[in-house]
């Protein structure tokens, strides 16, 4: 491999071409799998009926926007879902999720996490942490959790004795978040919704999908799950989607969360579109190919940083249910030192150098590199971590492979100017 453009020693790259030649199989299961979703996602359009009227802009009320219901349907299909709720106006995935817990719990219904502490943005949202303006603890819906078990995985005889009538929501976090714990596969998802509806066949079992859409030929609402909720800056809004989010999941479900989302009554039938139609149509149409991409991302920089010494979750020839890549930094010098070339092998703001900040939802500094077309997006090759044990980076993205494997060599070879990597 020749880099004319860029100054990587000569170190990084034998451990380049190494990594390569260990991620071979890797990369082709993944391209098996990109090719199905593909296949799924065409599939979805065709049957929808998407047409060049679906992307005319509305506004004011935005009734009678068919590009809106065709993207929700698209989204419904290629997802395993009854029905979908896709809008620009989600701000974020915390957003949809949020509003997705809204829309179907009420004062005194019981959730259940049954995969430990949820996600730090979603912990004020539940009122485990802030001050509780507007909670779900300060609206009257208790929070319970069972911890996964010491290796990670969820604690499935503890889930079935904690389980019972009284629990509205068995609430799953499918990604690894900021910890190094395994992130779920449709068929972990699959037995949890099993052993929680032994139990209790009325509860509502609602999956945190974000980072898992399109990793498998099959999503959490085919298996089992009954609703779930994501960003479209991560995974299903292919690197094009400039913000926004959904919900998809049981047809009445989804509709309780429209009632959320605008007011009851109204619901979906009201919403603006403002010209972001076909911006999200090509991202829903691109996801299944730049998932594929983000996933080779991550399995040549678990090869190559294992090559350097250091512990990677999931190893390089691991399966794996989300595009996330943990790389164990020991130190916090190597932490921002690889955040910083992270940053370098980006083509946006390329020249910034990032460093630690105290971010609103977080507890800790934490240091976040993204150069990206759509800020945020963590499709766009990224890293990010909070300054804390065991200073490990969580890596996700890249819009293709070829950009995202010389952003993984560029980290390295920021660690070794920082002599780091000797």
């Amino acid at each position: 491999m020749l880099y004319p453009y860029f100054k990587i020693d000569s170190k990084i790259k034998q451990a380049a071409e190494k990594a390569i030649k260990m991620s071979e199989e890797s990369i082709k299961k993944i391209d098996e799998t990109t090719d199905y979703n593909q296949q799924k996602m065409l599939a979805a359009f065709n049957e929808a009926g998407v047409s060049e009227s679906h992307f005319v802009s509305s506004t004011g009320y935005g009734y009678g926007d068919r590009g809106r219901d065709a993207l929700d349907c698209v989204y419904a299909k290629a997802l395993g879902a009854e029905d979908a709720l896709v809008r620009h106006n989600f701000v974020s995935g915390t957003h949809a999720l949020t509003v997705a817990l809204f829309g179907v719990l009420r004062p005194g219904d019981t959730m259940l996490s049954v995969t430990g502490i949820p996600y730090d943005t979603l912990r004020g949202v539940i009122g485990i942490t802030g001050d509780g303006n507007g909670s779900l603890k300060e609206f009257g819906v208790k929070y319970e959790q069972v911890e996964l078990k010491s290796d990670g995985t969820p604690d499935y005889d503890e889930i079935g004795k904690r389980v019972n009538p009284n629990i509205k929501m068995v609430y799953i976090q499918r990604s690894r978040g900021y910890s190094l714990r395994p992130s779920l596969f449709v068929e972990d998802i699959e037995k949890i919704a099993k052993t929680a509806k032994e139990k209790a066949p009325n509860c509502i079992v609602m999956v945190d999908n974000c980072y898992g859409e399109f990793v498998q030929k099959e999503e959490p609402t085919s298996r089992g799950a009954d609703l779930m909720a994501g960003s479209l800056i991560k995974n299903p809004g292919g690197g094009i989607a400039p913000t926004g989010g959904y919900i998809a999941g049981r047809k009445d479900l989804v509709e309780s969360c429209s009632y959320r989302l605008t007011t009851p009554a109204t619901g979906r039938e009201i919403g603006a579109t403002l010209g972001n139609n076909r911006e999200l149509f090509m991202g829903a149409f691109n996801a299944p190919h730049v998932t594929g991409e983000a996933l080779k991302t991550a399995v040549f920089t678990a090869a190559l940083f294992s090559i350097l010494g250091y512990d990677v979750t999931p190893k390089y020839n691991e399966p794996r249910a989300d595009i996330i890549q943990a790389v164990k930094l020991r130190e916090e010098k190597a932490l921002i030192a690889f955040c910083q070339g992270i940053q370098k092998g980006s083509p946006v703001d390329s020249f910034v150098v990032p460093e630690p900040w105290d971010m609103p939802g977080y507890d800790c500094k934490v240091i976040m590199a993204a150069g990206a077309f759509t800020l945020g997006a963590s499709i766009e090759l990224s890293a990010d971590a909070p300054l804390r044990e065991p200073y490990a980076a969580w890596m996700q993205g890249g819009l293709n492979f070829h950009s995202g494997k010389l952003g993984a060599m560029l980290a390295a070879q920021s660690m070794l100017e920082k002599g780091i990597i000797k």
